[in-house]
């Protein structure tokens, strides 16, 4: 039995709230259990310099976790006055995730940059952020066709999520929270798209190594877990009422 006492193929609690910054042109607060993270979408009139007069927009992400998002506080990395490569890795994920399904030139010549900050960690922070920042993207497109300055559904090609998933005591298992986590052999984060599209997975075996078809299994679990995702964000954005979780 996991320690959260979910089956196997189980999410956590899952929830996406929208609109919950007043001055974001989207955001989103994501909750996977424990774990809430705040996702805003900011719009500038502006792209690198490497993208001037391109025709081609971008879409970025900044990723922080706030000093008591644990058990302990930590230091906030402006203080220390650089990021730790783990932020830098998980906004960078983050980021591309969120462009492998964005049509950068029907976005124009404009930018989008995402920040998801850790209110509360217990396990799958990015893949929470990853989760919620589609929702944040969206709305703020949303934004953006109200105005005539794009239409949504040409910018936003597919929907995209993430989700992690381990081997927890020699078994495979669906959204590991901090418990699991932490004493999984193997832990992967996996991002998906709506039709099934793989962007990106990251695997590692924290003691033995694992089989191929041990990562078949989490693979099988994972698109289970983001399928579920996936719904979730179709019908909030769609509009319809938030009631319990996503499984």
């Amino acid at each position: 039995m996991r320690p959260s006492r979910r089956q196997n193929d189980e999410l956590r609690a899952v929830s996406l709230e929208r609109g919950v910054s007043r001055h974001a042109e989207g955001s989103c607060l994501v909750r996977f259990g424990d774990t809430h993270v705040l996702c805003t979408a900011s719009l500038e009139e502006r792209v690198p310099g490497w993208l001037k007069n391109s025709g081609k927009g971008w879409v970025t992400a900044e990723y922080g976790m706030l000093p008591r998002a644990t058990g302990e506080r930590m230091r906030r990395e402006a203080a220390s006055g650089k990021q730790s490569g783990r932020t830098q890795e998980i906004q960078r994920l983050v980021g591309r995730s969120l462009r492998a399904v964005v049509d950068l030139q029907a976005l124009g010549e404009r930018q989008i940059t995402v920040d998801c900050d850790v209110i509360q960690a217990d396990g799958g922070t990015r893949t929470a952020s990853i989760t919620g920042a589609f929702v944040a993207l969206a709305d703020c497109l949303s934004w953006m066709e109200t105005r005539g300055m794009v239409t949504r559904d040409k910018v936003i090609r597919d929907h995209v999520a993430a989700i992690s998933c381990g081997i927890h005591e020699g078994t495979p298992v669906l959204d590991l929270d901090y418990l699991e986590d932490s004493a999984a052999g193997t832990d992967a984060n996996f991002v998906m798209t709506g039709r099934g599209g793989i962007v990106e997975i990251q695997g590692t075996a924290e003691g033995e190594p694992f089989s191929e078809a041990e990562l078949g299994e989490l693979m099988r679990l994972a698109r289970h877990g983001i399928g579920q995702l996936v719904e979730r964000q179709r019908a909030v954005l769609e509009g319809q009422p938030q009631v319990g979780s996503a499984r």
